[in-house]
C-alpha cells in the first residue's frame, strides 16, 4: 500500500508549521488529537455498518488535520478512505475493500501522536541518558564537586 510508504511525519515540515503556529501550537494540537479519535470512531463504525457514505467526513476531516501537523502517513490513509468511499457513494457499491486501510487507521494515529507529543515536549530530547541510565560526570543538585 502506498500509504505504508510515507513517513509518519515530515519533522522538517512540522518544525515549520510549529514556528507559524506559535503559542497555539500545543492547544491545536490538543484539537487534533481529541478530533482525530472522534474522526477514527465515526470510521470504524461507518465500516462496521458498511456505509460509505458515512465514511467520507471524518475522513476528509482525519485528513486536513493530519496534513497539517505534516502527518504524511495518516494523512495518505485519510485521503484513501475519503478517495475509496466516495467512489463507493458514486457506484452504490460497499466499502469492503477498505477493511485493510481502516483496522490500519488508529495504530497509525496512535504512533502519530506519541510522535507529536515528544516533538511538543521540550524536556523529552535534552534528557541525557534516559531512563534507568546513569549519566557519567555531573554533579547532582545540592552537592559540591
Amino acid at each position: 500500500m502506498l500509504h505504508q510508504q510515507s513517513d509518519l511525519v515530515d519533522l522538517t515540515e512540522l518544525a515549520r508549521a510549529r514556528a507559524e503556529l506559535g503559542a497555539a501550537y500545543l492547544r491545536i494540537l490538543s484539537y487534533f488529537k481529541e478530533d482525530g479519535v472522534k474522526s477514527i470512531h465515526e470510521i470504524e463504525e461507518a465500516m462496521r455498518t458498511r456505509n460509505a457514505t458515512a465514511l467520507v467526513r471524518p475522513a476528509h476531516t482525519l485528513k486536513g488535520e493530519s496534513a497539517q501537523f505534516s502527518a504524511h502517513r495518516l494523512c495518505a490513509l485519510a485521503e484513501t478512505i475519503e478517495m475509496t468511499a466516495r467512489r463507493c457513494v458514486e457506484t452504490h457499491e460497499a466499502p469492503d475493500e477498505l477493511i485493510e486501510t481502516v483496522v490500519a487507521l488508529r495504530p497509525c494515529f496512535s504512533d502519530t501522536v506519541a510522535l507529536l507529543d515528544r516533538d511538543a515536549n521540550p524536556l523529552a530530547a535534552r534528557r541525557p541518558g534516559g531512563f534507568g541510565r546513569r549519566v557519567a560526570a555531573q554533579p547532582s543538585f545540592g552537592r559540591a564537586s
